[in-house]
């Protein structure tokens, strides 16, 4: 793998606001949040957000693979006074491998080569590059995340040139080798016995040269288009949930593979039921003489047949419940129903229950009567 001059001069660090102990995942979160800040979409004709958005791009594509961040991290550690560095190169130092003994030496004559580049260690700048990751959101209605379903997503996103099939060539034409840097990408800047590796001007980095571009792609070799997007979605899926989709992000370059695709999902409310972890919820009126003296009750799940209920004599308003595997079903385990009783008042009452409900007054204040007068004196 060639290091590239920017590698001594940079923190990418820096570059993606995070510290040089972050993880793998707080990079590509510090990342995906800048790219979108600054990605030229969003910012049309703002020179300097795409220039900070190439130089983010540059420090993710270093930071963001495990071997060159280990490489890159070796290079910032050692340093150039470390590293033997001596005034006399066109940067103020230069490099003498030799000089280093064996471990070091070979540590950075694999990464840069030895004798300008020439010898054992010599890499190609063209290597094969990951596809971006989309981002897309999906609204689901409440029973689908509850069961799972099998949907279909609707987007327009980078996808393979459908005319030149991504060689960025005119059909009946092919992309040539660069001849400036014989379809490595990159050109050595010889200094002794140390080569820096830079971006090919004539070729841009990518080893080849197209006479003739394709009037879709214009030469990207990609293209934005519609398609669609096909997934499953498993039992019991939650509103602000992420799912990753691999490989049908944007398209990979240079055989690299596709990048992922990120759907967030956002789960409708449902009219009668709720949710906690696997388990169901939902609130069942009762009457009052059914809470009091005790009753069946049918209760509603969202499978549709109603369960039976017994509630005992004496059920206060607001208790809960549990109906055993009437909940979310997942792989890994089986929720319940969790039902909340909540004792029902009539607004309206007949002649025969108002004279019914005064009767119990008249019972129930003979009692709280009793009770009081055989309360011990001072209570």
């Amino acid at each position: 793998m060639a290091a590239q001059r920017d590698w001594f001069e940079k923190d990418f660090y820096k570059t993606l606001r995070v510290s040089a102990s972050a993880t793998d995942k707080e990079i590509t979160k510090a990342y995906r949040k800048l790219a979108r800040e600054l990605h030229p979409d969003k910012n049309p004709g703002d020179d300097v957000a795409e220039e900070k958005f190439k130089e983010v791009s540059a420090a993710y594509d270093v930071l963001g693979n495990d071997d060159k961040r280990a490489e890159y991290d070796e290079i910032r550690r050692m340093g150039p006074a470390t590293m033997g560095g001596r005034p006399g190169g066109s940067d103020g130092f230069s490099f003498n491998v030799g000089d280093m003994g064996g471990g070091l030496g070979d540590v950075l004559g694999g990464m840069f080569g030895r004798n300008g580049g020439r010898g054992r260690g010599g890499s190609s700048g063209v290597q094969p590059r990951r596809g971006t990751d989309i981002e897309a959101q999906l609204t689901v209605d409440f029973a689908d995340a509850v069961t799972g379903l099998e949907t279909t997503l609707y987007l327009t996103t980078d996808a393979q040139c459908s005319t030149c099939h991504g060689s960025g060539a005119k059909p009946g034409t092919s992309p040539k080798v660069c001849s400036n840097c014989q379809g490595r990408g990159v050109t050595d800047d010889n200094q002794g016995m140390f080569s820096f590796s830079s971006p090919c001007h004539l070729c841009s980095g990518t080893g080849r040269l197209i006479d003739e571009r394709c009037g879709t792609c214009r030469g990207g070799g990609v293209e934005k288009r519609p398609r669609e997007v096909k997934t499953r979605l498993p039992a019991g899926v939650k509103d602000g949930q992420t799912i990753r989709l691999k490989g049908r992000g944007g398209p990979g370059r240079n055989n690299g593979p596709n990048g992922d695709l990120l759907v967030q999902l956002k789960v409708m409310p449902h009219h009668m039921f709720g949710r906690s972890g696997v388990n169901l919820t939902v609130a069942v009126p009762i009457a009052f003489t059914d809470a009091a003296l005790g009753a069946d009750i049918q209760v509603p799940t969202l499978s549709g047949p109603t369960v039976t209920l017994r509630v005992k004599a004496g059920t206060q308003s607001g208790t809960r419940h549990r109906v055993k595997g009437k909940g979310i079903e997942t792989p890994k385990e089986q929720g319940d129903l969790i039902v909340t009783v909540n004792v029902h008042v009539p607004t309206e009452l007949n002649d025969a229950e108002r004279s019914a409900i005064e009767r119990l007054r008249a019972a129930t204040t003979v009692v709280a009567s009793e009770v009081s007068s055989e309360a011990p004196s001072g209570a």
